[in-house]
């Protein structure tokens, strides 16, 4: 018979998940032991938040959840942030925290906090760990956590469950059944297929129900049979690829945009998760119609009709049956890159953030994934770095975490084991998951850092000049990244001009070391980057 933590181990691996990432405590001992007997991998990180951002990256790339542990009270606080990503950037991954047996729980003060609850706002469901049930729980969790919108599910796992018997089925639940989605019924897409034939310059905003569906290529057919521009999300970038002439770029809830949505006439939305966009009113007041996979109910898109169902379905129903286009797009997608690289080639004294971000992506490989850091350099890669894949740029935006680049590479190389990682990272952000550097070295997961060294927190200083208020507080600086690198057993180096870069990034593509390239920006062309492009 088997016990409660080898059903879990079996289920993680069933589910394409083949090794589990945190900071184990004494409860999490026979899970280990459980994972190694099935070969899956541990890998133990240096704090429990970076290990979640791992593990939610891989479940972001594959749809197979990934797996994070803590030990209880302290470790499970430490995660939370972690599981706020996964929160907020709709990422699958299973949760599990150690607990107390029943008696120490309920009688005990010391490191006792309720999980549950603590968790509860951020996960789509959570429970305690019963050896009875265990089979059920886990065929359960592992539905909740991949059913759109994805999100984390967590197992409150008592110290007395882990080495029971589990609990035996008469017919026990597949954990995740095969899914078949019928082909839409075409006298049912009438309604928008009509109005989408109706209009001689309709635009498509992607969101992330086209990842979830693996809806990108009908997404590329649509665009290509309505001759319609494409503004996408920043988790979307390379659904359709950035050097497709009808691609526009990213929607950043800024001014410049606007001008290009405005002479559309009609705005068709695909898989838009309002908790994309940027917490403001909803600016535009042309019709716009919704392909979702599941209801929105945030109301913050006001459409006029949203039609549900399978998007990969739903896309390519539209894109055989709609009227070819008037061929409108590819001048207005192209204008409208062309208004964001004038607005970004602001004046430098220096390495401007704009042009390190054009020589990496000029130097690394075009199968390269990236992962990218909150913070005042974000908006420079997300429009300047090309991606031509889903899932290639990687990022937290829903909650807009600093220190995910890094824990967010490490995840992206699991999933990639045979193509180069690059993670972008302001000094502020590197900082704060800098001990994973340990990790990368020791698991033999090689990736390229990219910090954009500015010596301060550039979002907040920006925000300090252009409300008229002196620079305070957010210095950093001072930092010999070289002999940090080394101290962790990684390549480290530090440039100063475009040469010295794509010399450094040369050398590190053709390594299977973990790099830290450390570039010196000069970021005095933030403020008037922000104001071309985005309201603050």
């Amino acid at each position: 018979m088997a016990t409660t933590v080898e059903v879990l181990a079996d289920a993680f691996k069933e589910s394409g998940t083949n090794f589990i990432v945190g900071h184990p405590g004494g409860e999490s001992v026979e899970l280990m032991e459980a994972a190694r007997q099935r070969d899956m991998r541990f890998i133990l990180m240096k704090q429990e938040v970076a290990g979640a951002m791992m593990a939610a990256t891989w479940g972001d790339i594959t749809g197979a959840p990934g797996v994070c542990l803590s030990t209880r009270g302290p470790g499970a606080a430490n995660m939370v942030n972690g599981v706020a990503h996964a929160s907020l950037d709709r990422a699958p991954l299973i949760v599990l925290t150690d607990r107390y047996s029943t008696p120490e729980h309920e009688t005990g003060l010391r490191q006792r906090i309720d999980h549950l609850a603590m968790m509860a706002p951020l996960v789509k469901w959570g429970t305690t760990l019963d050896a009875r049930v265990v089979r059920t729980q886990v065929a359960r969790a592992m539905r909740t956590t991949t059913a759109p919108a994805p999100g984390p599910v967590q197992f409150d796992i008592p110290q007395s469950e882990t080495k029971k018997e589990a609990g035996e089925l008469k017919m026990a639940p597949p954990l995740m059944p095969d899914a078949a989605y019928a082909e839409p019924d075409r006298a049912g897409l009438k309604r928008i297929k009509d109005k989408i034939d109706a209009a001689s310059k309709p635009i498509l905003l992607a969101g992330m129900g086209i990842l979830w569906d693996r809806a990108s290529d009908e997404l590329v057919a649509l665009a290509e049979r309505l001759g319609a521009p494409v503004l996408t999300t920043s988790k979307v970038k390379g659904a359709i690829p950035e050097d497709h002439p009808l691609r526009a770029g990213c929607i950043i809830g800024g001014l410049i945009e606007r001008k290009l949505v405005n002479e559309a006439d009609l705005i068709i939305t695909l898989g838009l998760d309002g908790i994309e966009l940027q917490p403001k009113p909803w600016p535009y007041t042309l019709p716009v119609v919704a392909l979702s996979n599941t209801m929105t109910l945030e109301a913050l898109v006001p459409a006029e009709f949203e039609v549900l169902g399978n998007l990969k379905s739903l896309v390519h129903a539209l894109a055989e049956d709609c009227v070819e286009g008037q061929g409108w797009g590819e001048p207005a997608a192209k204008t409208f890159r062309d208004d964001v690289v004038q607005a970004l080639n602001t004046p430098s004294k220096g390495l401007s953030p704009q042009r390190a971000m054009e020589v990496c992506r000029a130097v690394l490989p075009r199968d390269t994934i990236a992962t990218c850091d909150a913070g005042a350099s974000r908006l420079l890669v997300v429009q300047k770095w090309q991606s031509y894949g889903p899932r290639e740029f990687l990022t937290s935006n829903g909650l807009g975490s600093m220190g995910y680049a890094v824990p967010g590479a490490l995840g992206a190389r699991m999933a990639h084991p045979d193509r180069p990682v690059v993670a972008f990272t302001g000094d502020g952000g590197f900082m704060m998951a800098v001990a994973e550097l340990q990790t990368a070295v020791r698991e033999k997961l090689p990736i390229t850092v990219v910090v954009l060294d500015d010596e301060e927190i550039g979002l907040i200083r920006i925000k300090q000049e252009i409300k008229g208020i002196g620079k305070y507080g957010v210095g950093i600086g001072g930092m010999d990244w070289e002999s940090l690198a080394r101290g962790f057993g990684a390549e480290g180096v530090t440039v100063h001009t475009e040469n010295e870069l794509q010399d450094a990034l040369s050398k590190a593509k053709h390594t299977e070391q973990v790099t830290v390239i450390a570039a010196k920006i000069d970021g005095s062309g933030y403020v008037d980057q922000f104001n071309a492009l985005r309201e603050l």
